[in-house]
């Protein structure tokens, strides 16, 4: 631990979080952000091109926070994309209301690469 640093924090996909936590919570972790764009297992392990987490679970998400009272800070991220998620706007909303964190809707980067992706963004008709 570094003295005067009163903020450690990671952002992830929670595949490995459960595991690695933790140690994490040892070195000082104290926030995290977690990249969710899907409640739906299937979505996600399309969207990160592995098997998923548990995270979208609302009672996993929960025992994080009751083991890990440490954590200062817990955000869960969703990059809004047409034809994949836009359906599950409300669904988020209902999953984090009881919770005490916070749920930002993020604007999807249309770049694939060198090529922009702009057919995918909400609003571009």
């Amino acid at each position: 631990k570094l003295e005067g640093l009163k903020t450690i924090a990671v952002t992830t996909n929670g595949i490995n979080l459960t595991r690695l936590l933790p140690r994490l919570k040892e070195a000082g972790l104290n926030a995290i952000n977690i990249s969710l764009d899907t409640l739906v297992p299937a979505k996600f392990e399309f969207i990160v091109r592995r098997k998923g987490t548990t995270l979208s679970s609302k009672a996993t998400v929960h025992a994080l926070l009751t083991n890990f009272r440490c954590l200062l800070y817990l955000q869960v991220n969703c990059v809004v994309m047409r034809g994949l998620n836009e359906d599950e706007l409300l669904d988020f909303v209902d999953f984090t209301k009881d919770l005490p964190l916070d749920v930002r809707f993020i604007e999807y980067m249309p770049f694939d690469g060198k090529y922009s992706c702009f057919e995918s963004l909400h609003g571009m008709e």
